[in-house]
C-alpha cells in the first residue's frame, strides 16, 4: 500500500451494502495500491419501512449515498445495480461493473418444498411486483405478503412461521459472510421461466466525472465487459418501456460468443397473464474485431445513455440498441397495457 490519502467508499449500512462494499474495497485495493475504507451512509430506503411503491421505488437507496458524493465525502459508491434507476445524474458515472454473481432468485422455505407445490394460502414474503406476478405464475393458490427489511429478518420470518417462504436474489445470499440460510432451504429459479430484473446480481461502481485519472483508471481494472454488455441491454429494456424500476417486468441476457441473447416479460399484477420475448442479435459486425477496450466504452457511456456508434464498434452502444428495440417490440405486442405509468 502506498502512503496516499485512503480511498472512501460510500455504501449502505445494512449487511449486504457492506459485504458487498467490502469485496469492492478490496479488489480495488489490489490494483490501487491504496487502502479503501468504507463510509456508511444512511438512505431513506433503509429507514422508512413502507412499501417501496409508496416511496419512490428502487431509487430511494442510492439518493443519500448520491448526495454524500457530490458533497465530497466520499471518493466513490457501490450500489446493487438492479436498485438504480436508468438514468445516471448530471456529474456521475458508472466506472465499473465487476464480474456478475448468481443472478437468479431463490425462494426460501422451512423444508425445501418446492414453490409450486407449497398448499393452498401459503404466505410468500415479497415486496417486487415482478415476483409477485412471477409467484402468481407459478402457483395461483400462493398468497403474497408485501415484505422488507435486510436479508436476517427476512429469513427470521419463515424461521418462525409468520411466513411459508421468501423469494431472494441468490446473489444476496451468496455475499453475506457465514451462512445466512442456516437450517433453511432454498429453491433456485431457474432464468427460463423466472427470469430477473435488469442488472440483478451485478454491482455498480459509481463516481463523478471529473475523478482523478489514476482512480478512474483503478476503477476500469474492475470492469467486466461481459457483464456491462449484458446488464446495458437488460437496463435498455427497462428504459424502452419508460415505467420504472417498480414495474413488474423482467430482463436477462447473456453474451454468447459475438451474440447477445435477451430474455424480456412483462407481467400482469395478478391474473398470470404476460408478455414476453426472447432474441438473439449479433453484437457486432463480422469485421468488428471480438474485443474492445474497457477504457474506451467506461468513457464513453458510463453515464447510462449509450453512445452513437458510426461503424457498430461499440459493444456498449450495440446492447444498448438491441435492449431498446426489445422494448419496443414488447410495446407493439401490448405490454403498455400491462405496465403502471410512472
Amino acid at each position: 500500500m502506498t502512503d496516499a490519502a485512503p480511498l472512501r467508499l460510500g455504501t449502505r449500512r445494512s449487511a449486504l451494502a457492506q459485504a458487498q462494499s467490502g469485496q469492492v474495497a478490496k479488489a480495488l485495493e489490489k490494483v490501487s495500491g491504496r487502502r479503501v475504507e468504507l463510509v456508511p451512509i444512511t438512505s431513506e430506503g433503509d429507514t422508512n419501512r413502507a412499501s417501496l411503491s409508496e416511496i419512490g421505488g428502487q431509487g430511494v437507496f442510492a439518493t443519500a449515498l448520491r448526495d454524500a458524493l457530490r458533497r465530497g465525502e466520499c471518493d466513490l459508491l457501490v450500489h446493487s445495480l438492479k436498485d438504480l434507476p436508468t438514468t445516471v445524474p448530471e456529474g456521475l458515472v458508472i466506472a465499473a461493473t465487476p464480474a456478475r454473481a448468481d443472478s437468479r432468485d431463490v425462494a426460501v422455505t422451512r423444508d425445501g418444498t418446492a414453490l409450486h407445490e407449497l398448499k393452498r394460502g401459503s404466505a410468500i414474503g415479497t415486496g417486487s411486483p415482478r415476483r409477485i406476478a412471477q409467484v402468481h405464475v407459478r402457483n395461483p393458490r400462493l398468497r403474497t405478503v408485501d415484505l422488507r427489511g435486510n436479508v436476517d429478518s427476512r429469513l427470521q420470518r419463515v424461521a418462525t412461521g409468520e411466513l411459508d417462504a421468501v423469494i431472494l436474489a441468490a446473489a444476496g445470499l451468496s455475499r453475506l459472510d457465514g451462512d445466512p440460510l442456516g437450517e433453511l432451504k432454498a429453491e433456485s429459479l431457474g432464468l427460463a421461466e423466472w427470469p430477473t430484473a435488469p442488472g440483478q446480481g451485478a454491482l455498480a461502481v459509481e463516481t463523478t466525472t471529473d475523478a482523478p485519472d489514476d482512480l478512474m483508471a483503478a476503477l476500469a481494472a474492475l470492469d467486466d465487459e461481459a457483464t456491462r454488455i449484458a446488464v446495458t441491454a437488460e437496463r435498455a429494456v427497462l428504459a424502452g418501456l419508460d415505467s420504472g424500476c417498480q414495474a413488474p417486468m423482467a430482463a436477462h441476457a447473456v453474451l454468447e460468443g459475438g451474440d447477445l441473447r435477451v430474455r424480456a416479460v412483462v407481467y400482469a399484477p395478478q391474473d398470470g397473464w404476460r408478455i414476453g420475448i426472447d432474441v438473439t442479435e449479433a453484437l457486432r459486425p463480422a469485421h468488428v474485431e471480438a474485443e474492445a477496450s474497457a477504457e474506451e466504452y467506461i468513457h464513453a457511456n458510463g453515464s447510462g445513455n449509450g453512445a452513437d456508434s458510426a461503424d457498430g464498434a461499440d459493444p456498449i452502444a450495440a446492447a444498448r440498441e438491441i435492449g431498446l428495440s426489445v422494448a419496443h417490440r414488447l410495446l407493439e405486442r401490448g405490454a403498455a397495457d400491462l405496465l403502471p405509468r410512472p
